[in-house]
């Protein structure tokens, strides 16, 4: 068990080289009733996996909800959805049911699709955020520019993207050696600490580190925050109040969604960048930043977007309509 391990202790401990070793994912260090925090990720995984099976349920069945728009939104659901599916089950197998070690190649698929889904998410939320800029800045040239076809374009675009990174990460980590520990630092086979257990030169693999972090994080951001830049600059020439304020709640919940992902990552990172965080810090906030947006936007869309809660009242008023035709055919045949 992890508690009754000392600080100088690592599981396991080895003195040769080899390629593929079997690591032992550490996760939280010595912290009493440590399995209850693993229990709420469970409890926040089932809420991520109904809220965005529902509104991936609700894009499709929903005509007025089958726009450019909405194939990101709908990807964006399926990314938090695969995301999580990827991590939290893994994690709850990991420290609920003391399966710690992990094989190398599990390992580094774990690896894989996590970081897959996670870039998937950060760039999704670009796409949506060129989707608004569009909309708000050429209004007139919007269903030009921005189709269903064209967004299904980007959105598979964003697919490759995210898979070619992936793949580069993952086949840098295969070519490195492991020797002495191969306890990892995290909750999961995360990047940083397992390609630091390596042996051998592993400068490319730092780089790549540094490279993907910017890809996924601060590129993306920044990005976003050019766009509402323009959107800013736009809505000011606006003179009617009615139409600014339409035009400001269309960007309302992707404003809260972009907040909600980056803000607390990036200050994960960058505190852990500037200063020595401590092991423990790092995972548990690490693992919130992760989990809770998913868990987070669905809701997010569903209360702050008029064209959803339509959407939502049509597919219920539609569904009690049947209902009660059913019913009174049934009580006919009686």
């Amino acid at each position: 068990m992890i508690a009754n391990m000392t600080s100088n202790e690592s599981a396991p401990s080895m003195n040769e080289t080899f390629f593929h070793p079997t690591f032992y994912i550490r996760g939280l260090y010595n912290i009493p009733h440590a399995k209850y925090y693993y229990v709420f990720l469970s409890f926040v995984y089932a809420v991520t996996v109904l809220g965005n099976s529902f509104i991936m349920g609700t894009i499709y069945l929903a005509r007025s909800l089958h726009t450019a728009k909405y194939v990101a939104v709908f990807n964006l659901a399926f990314s938090d959805l695969c995301g999580s599916s990827a991590l939290i089950p893994k994690i709850i197998d990991t420290f609920l049911f003391d399966n710690q070690y992990i094989s190398y190649e599990v390992c580094l698929t774990n690896m894989f699709f996590v970081f897959c889904f996670m870039l998937l998410q950060s760039l999704t939320l670009l796409a949506l955020a060129y989707d608004r800029l569009v909309a708000i800045c050429f209004p007139l040239r919007y269903h030009i520019l921005v189709t269903k076809t064209a967004m299904s374009v980007i959105v598979g675009i964003l697919w490759v993207v995210s898979g070619t990174v992936c793949v580069l990460l993952v086949s840098l980590v295969s070519r490195l050696s492991f020797c002495r520990s191969t306890t990892v630092n995290s909750y999961f086979c995360d990047y940083g600490p397992v390609f630091k257990l390596a042996c051998n030169d592993k400068t490319i693999s730092a780089i790549m580190g540094y490279v993907c972090t910017a890809v996924l994080l601060y590129i993306p951001l920044l990005l976003i925050a050019v766009s509402y830049v323009c959107i800013g600059f736009a809505l000011r020439k606006i003179v009617h109040g009615n139409e600014k304020t339409k035009a400001m709640k269309t960007c309302t919940s992707h404003v809260m969604l972009v907040a909600l992902f980056y803000v607390p990552i990036i200050s994960v990172y960058t505190a852990a960048f500037l200063t020595s965080l401590d092991t423990n810090v790092r995972t548990i906030n690490s693992a919130l930043t992760q989990t809770i947006p998913p868990m987070l936007n669905p809701i997010i869309y569903t209360l702050k977007t008029e064209e959803v809660m339509q959407a939502i009242k049509k597919l219920y008023k539609r569904s009690k309509g049947k209902s009660a035709m059913i019913e009174a055919a049934r009580n006919k045949k009686m």
